[in-house]
């Protein structure tokens, strides 16, 4: 695409070629390797058009081209790193602006934009047209701000239990080379492997193994009093929201009655909890009449065939405290909470003890 639309737009009488040879090279990065760090559009575009400029520099100084390639190659790379725009095919661009032929030599700098920027631009954007057709995330910018995160709120349990970004800022300074692979990419592929070791240790325990199945559940038009009743005489603090085919729209917490009843200050708790709840019996209210008012719509659900080990994270980073699990046709089939996934989590280590006792012992008596 990249070589048809400048043929259409120049035509074939240019003294300088349509398309350069490298772009072949950066062709497999930004479509085979859409992910890694020297495929994405600042590295791709800053550095072969950096590694030009660096190689028409050399061919005009240098009047050996041997000495002078070997130079914008070394000089290209130099560059790429201080400007963070590390491309590999960016080599072979400075070695064709020293090598490509008195067409190149007589364009001098101009070489830079046409057809290296050019080329660059018309091949970037097939490549973000490309990977996200394809779903594929490209660009691939950062997850989140990792200098950030910390400083604004304490470590989650799993950051605590397991390796913290800052432990991962220490290898890989230490490592002190280049990798082909993003900073968070790697981080999510060490979490992954941790995951897949828990469930190997732990066994194959899903949410239905472990959820409440006689879940206490209401309706968007539930009054607040008969819902709060519910919570109440159950002992639970949460209520799922479902339609009449019990699949699940919204979730109700004593801490949405709580929020929604203006009970910052404890002055007067009960009698604002008490008018909060109780059904207006006129015709207009100035309050929340019914579950659907007050809940909350954006809940997350988990399918029964999940492995506990997958609702750690739900639990201690996104602090979700009541989990509804459905079932294949995504209707409620029961409810995981904090207590439930401890005991599964404590079971699941148990088991795992006492295997390797009896390894242990077997190999004793062997």
């Amino acid at each position: 695409m990249t070589g048809l639309v400048v043929r259409a737009a120049f035509g074939t009488g240019q003294a300088l070629p349509l398309l350069i040879a490298p772009m072949g090279a950066s062709a497999v990065l930004l479509f085979g390797l859409p992910a890694s760090p020297m495929a994405q559009p600042w590295s791709m575009l800053g550095g072969n058009m950096l590694s030009a400029a660096a190689g028409v520099l050399c061919a005009r100084l240098i009047p050996d081209p041997a000495a002078a390639a070997g130079i914008a190659v070394a000089a290209a790379i130099g560059v790429m790193f201080a400007m963070r725009c590390l491309h590999p095919p960016g080599g072979a661009v400075a070695m064709t602006a020293v090598i490509g032929g008195p067409a190149i030599h007589d364009a001098g700098f101009s070489f830079v934009f046409f057809p290296v920027g050019l080329n660059c631009l018309l091949m970037l954007l097939a490549a973000i047209a490309y990977n996200n057709l394809t779903r594929r995330r490209y660009p691939h910018l950062p997850v989140h701000d990792h200098a950030n995160t910390h400083q604004t709120r304490d470590a989650t349990p799993g950051d605590r239990l397991g390796f913290t970004t800052e432990d991962l800022d220490e290898v890989l300074k230490e490592y002190n080379q280049v990798l082909d692979v993003s900073r968070d990419e790697l981080e999510s592929l060490i979490l992954q492997t941790e995951m897949h070791a828990y469930r190997r240790r732990f066994g194959e325990i899903t949410c239905a193994d472990i959820m409440s199945r006689d879940v206490v559940a209401v309706e968007f038009g539930t009054d607040m009093e008969e819902a709060w009743a519910l919570l109440r005489r159950h002992h639970v603090k949460a209520l799922p929201v479902v339609d009449r085919a019990r699949r699940v729209i919204g979730i109700v917490t004593v801490a949405d009655f709580m929020k929604h009843a203006d009970l910052d200050l404890y002055e007067g708790f009960d009698a604002k909890l008490r008018r909060f709840i109780r059904r207006t019996r006129g015709t207009d209210s100035d309050k929340a009449e019914v579950v659907g008012q007050i809940m909350t719509r954006q809940v997350k659900t988990v399918a029964e065939d999940m492995h506990v080990v997958e609702l750690v994270p739900l639990v201690s980073e996104a602090e979700m405290h009541h989990i509804p699990v459905v079932d294949k046709e995504r209707r409620l089939a029961g409810i995981v909470t904090q207590s439930d996934l401890i005991v599964a989590l404590y079971r699941g280590r148990l088991n795992d003890m006492m295997t390797r006792e009896a390894g242990n012992a077997k190999q004793a008596v062997a």
